[in-house]
C-alpha cells in the first residue's frame, strides 16, 4: 500500500513545536493536533506567519504538488474492475459502506446534512448542477458532490460552486485515507475508489460545518450505489432514464429504473421527468412500496426567465431545469425557507431565474476555440473551435447532434455565409465556401469498448444528416488518460507504434460501414474518409496543421462519445 502522507507521518516521532514550524502550512495543523492539547493551544497562539518569500512560494508549491500527486496515486491504488451489485454478491457487499462511516465517524454527520439526492441515466448532473446554483443563488452555502471528473477530481467537490482548494482536499483525503488504513485488512478490505470518494465527500460536507445544503449526484445505479447511504434526505429526483451501463444495472428499462428507484426512502418527497411507459411504471411501483410521493415534472417554460437563458445549453436542458426548479423549491418548503418565494407555472423569483441563468458545466454543450491558433482565430482567416459533450448513450447522442447541428448554424460565420449565398449564388464549388472560407465539421470520437458503436454512431449520423450537417472527416482516437490511474495530467504514450488500437480500428469499421453501407448510401458522397490516431495530441496537431495550410477554413470539431475524450481535450488545448 502507499506509504501515509508526511502529514500522517507525525503520528509516529516525537515532535516539537520547532519543528512543526519548518514543515509546509498543509502539515502545520495536522501536526500540532497530535501535541499535548495545552501545548497545542500554545503553539497554535505562537506560530509566527511564514515568511512569503519567492522561494517559500516556490518551495511550498513544489511541496503541495508533491503530496497533491502522492494523493491521486493512492487513488489510482483503488481503482477496480466494478462488477454487478446484485442480492447474489449482497450489493458488491454494500453493507461495508456502513463500517466505513463508522472507521470515519460519519454516521451522525451524514444525518445532519441537508441532502438532496439525484439519481438517472441521462442529465442527473446537469439537474445537480442547476439545483446548486439556484439554492445558492437564494443565499446558501451549498456542497456539490458529482461525477466524473473532467481534468482535475477536486471538480468533484464543490463548495459555493468552487472546487475544493487543494489544501482542503488534501487535510480531508489524508484523515480519511489513514483512519481507512489502519482500521482495514483481510476481513475489511479498502473502499474501492468511487466509494472512497463519495465518502471523502461526505467528509468535506460534514467539516464544512456552514454548508447549509448538499446536492449528492449518484454515481451509478442508485440501490447499490455508495451515495445511497443516506437515510433521510430532504428530496429524490430521478433524471431521464435509458439503457446504460447494461452490463451492471440490467437489460430492461424496468431493471434500470429499479436500481435507480433504489435511492428512494420511506416517506421522502421525489420528483421525476416524464418517463418511458416501462420506466415509469416501476417507478410507480417502487414508489407505492415505500409510501413515496412521486410527483413528474413538466419541462421548464422558457419564457419564465425574462429574456435570460439557461446557463447550460440545448433544448433538453429545460426538462433538467424543470427537475431542478421542482427539488429546489421542495427543500426550501421542507426547511422552512420558501418565505416570501412565488413559486407557479407563471412565475420564477428572481433567485432562481439567476441560479438558472448562471449555472456551469464543463464537457456539456460546451463551445471552446483553440488559442494555441494565436491570432488566426478570427472570421476572417478561420480557425478551430471545438464543440464538446460528454455524451456516450443512443438517447444523449441524438440530443448532442441536434445541438451541434444549431449552434453552427447560429455560429456568426454562418449566419454572414447564408446572406453572401443569397445575394450571390454561386455557380460550382465547395457548398459550404464563402469567398474562399469554408466551413467543414469534423468528428473526434472514442467511446468505452462495453458501449455498441453500432447503436452510437448511427444515431449521433443520422441526426446531424436530418438536420444538413455531413462530417467532412472521422477521426477515431484512444484516450488520454488511463481508466486504472487518476493523475493531474495526461501524458501521451511513450511508444505510439505499441498503443493498442483494435478498438478503435473497431469504431472506423463501424463508421464507413455506415457511411457506404445501406443506411448511408444516399449521402455516402457528402462525407469524407476517417482517420484513426495513436494518441489524441498527434489528432489535435492534424486538425492545427489542417487550418494552418488552408488559412481560410473554418473547422469545427465535434469531441463526444466519452467524458474522458471531452476532458482529455479540454487538458490539452488549455496547456
Amino acid at each position: 500500500m502507499p506509504r501515509a502522507s508526511p502529514a500522517a507521518q507525525t503520528r509516529r516521532a516525537p515532535w516539537r513545536v520547532t519543528d512543526i514550524l519548518s514543515l509546509p502550512t498543509t502539515y502545520r495543523s495536522v501536526s500540532l493536533a497530535f501535541l499535548h492539547p495545552p501545548l497545542c493551544a500554545c503553539a497554535i497562539r505562537c506560530l509566527p506567519p511564514p515568511r512569503r518569500t519567492h522561494r517559500f512560494r516556490v518551495r511550498f508549491d513544489r511541496d503541495m504538488a508533491r503530496e497533491y500527486e502522492a494523493a491521486l496515486n493512492c487513488l489510482s491504488s483503488l481503482i477496480t474492475r466494478r462488477s454487478r451489485a446484485v442480492r447474489g454478491n449482497k450489493g458488491d457487499r454494500f453493507d461495508l459502506l456502513f463500517d466505513y462511516l463508522k472507521i470515519l465517524e460519519l454516521e451522525d454527520a451524514i444525518s445532519q446534512l441537508k441532502i438532496i439526492h439525484v439519481a438517472g441515466t441521462k442529465g442527473k448532473g446537469s439537474t445537480c448542477t442547476f439545483t446548486e446554483s439556484i439554492l445558492r443563488c437564494c443565499g446558501f452555502r451549498t456542497g456539490l458532490f458529482t461525477s466524473p471528473h473532467l481534468i482535475d477530481v477536486r471538480e468533484r467537490f464543490r463548495l459555493d460552486g468552487v472546487k475544493v482548494s487543494e489544501e482542503k482536499f488534501l487535510e480531508h483525503f489524508w484523515w480519511c485515507w489513514n483512519r481507512l488504513q489502519e482500521k482495514t485488512g483481510d476481513n475489511l478490505p479498502m473502499p474501492t475508489y468511487f466509494r472512497f470518494l463519495a465518502l471523502l465527500a461526505f467528509k468535506i460536507f460534514s467539516a464544512e460545518q456552514q454548508v447549509d445544503v448538499a446536492i449528492v449526484e449518484v454515481g451509478l445505479g442508485g440501490k447499490f450505489d455508495a451515495t445511497n447511504v443516506v437515510k433521510e434526505p430532504i428530496v429524490c429526483g430521478i433524471s431521464s432514464l435509458g439503457y446504460d451501463h447494461m452490463e451492471i444495472l440490467g437489460n430492461t428499462l424496468g431493471e434500470i429504473a429499479g436500481e435507480k428507484a433504489g435511492i428512494f426512502k420511506k416517506g421522502v418527497p421525489a420528483w421525476t421527468v416524464p418517463q418511458p411507459e416501462e420506466a415509469m411504471r416501476m417507478l410507480e411501483e417502487k414508489a407505492s412500496q415505500l409510501g413515496v410521493p412521486l410527483q413528474v415534472v413538466s419541462p421548464l417554460d422558457p419564457g419564465l426567465l425574462k429574456n435570460q437563458h439557461l446557463g447550460l445549453d440545448g433544448e433538453h436542458q429545460c426538462l433538467n431545469a424543470g427537475l431542478a426548479i421542482a427539488l429546489s423549491s421542495v427543500w426550501l418548503k421542507t426547511t422552512g425557507n420558501l418565505q416570501g418565494m412565488q413559486i407557479d407555472q407563471n412565475n420564477l423569483p428572481e433567485q432562481f431565474v439567476r441560479g438558472l441563468s448562471r449555472a456551469s458545466l464543463e464537457g456539456r454543450a460546451q463551445v471552446v476555440s483553440d488559442s494555441s491558433l494565436g491570432q488566426q482565430q478570427n472570421s476572417n482567416l478561420g480557425g478551430l473551435t471545438f464543440y464538446l459533450d460528454g455524451a456516450h448513450s443512443p438517447e444523449s447522442l441524438e440530443v448532442c447532434a441536434k445541438w451541434f447541428s444549431r449552434v453552427i448554424r447560429e455560429d456568426p460565420s454562418h449566419l454572414e455565409e447564408q446572406i453572401h449565398k443569397k445575394h450571390h449564388p454561386r455557380r460550382g464549388g465547395h457548398p459550404n465556401s464563402l469567398g474562399g472560407k469554408e466551413h467543414l465539421q469534423m468528428l473526434l470520437f472514442n467511446c468505452m469498448s462495453v458501449r455498441n458503436p453500432q447503436l452510437l454512431l448511427p444515431r449521433l449520423v443520422n441526426t446531424c444528416s436530418q438536420h444538413g450537417v455531413k462530417f467532412h472527416k472521422a477521426l477515431f482516437v484512444p484516450n488520454q488518460s488511463a481508466y486504472n490511474k487518476v493523475g493531474s495530467h495526461a501524458s501521451p504514450p511513450t511508444d505510439p507504434q505499441q498503443v493498442d488500437l483494435s478498438w478503435q480500428l473497431t469504431l472506423q469499421r463501424v463508421w464507413e460501414n455506415l457511411i457506404h453501407g445501406e443506411q448511408g448510401s444516399s449521402c455516402a458522397n457528402a462525407y469524407g474518409g476517417s482517420l484513426v490516431f495513436p494518441s489524441l495530441p498527434l489528432a489535435l496537431n492534424w486538425l492545427r496543421e489542417s487550418v494552418q495550410r488552408r488559412r481560410s477554413v473554418q473547422v469545427q470539431v465535434l469531441v463526444t462519445g466519452s467524458l474522458h475524450l471531452v476532458g482529455d481535450v479540454l487538458r490539452l488545448i488549455r496547456k
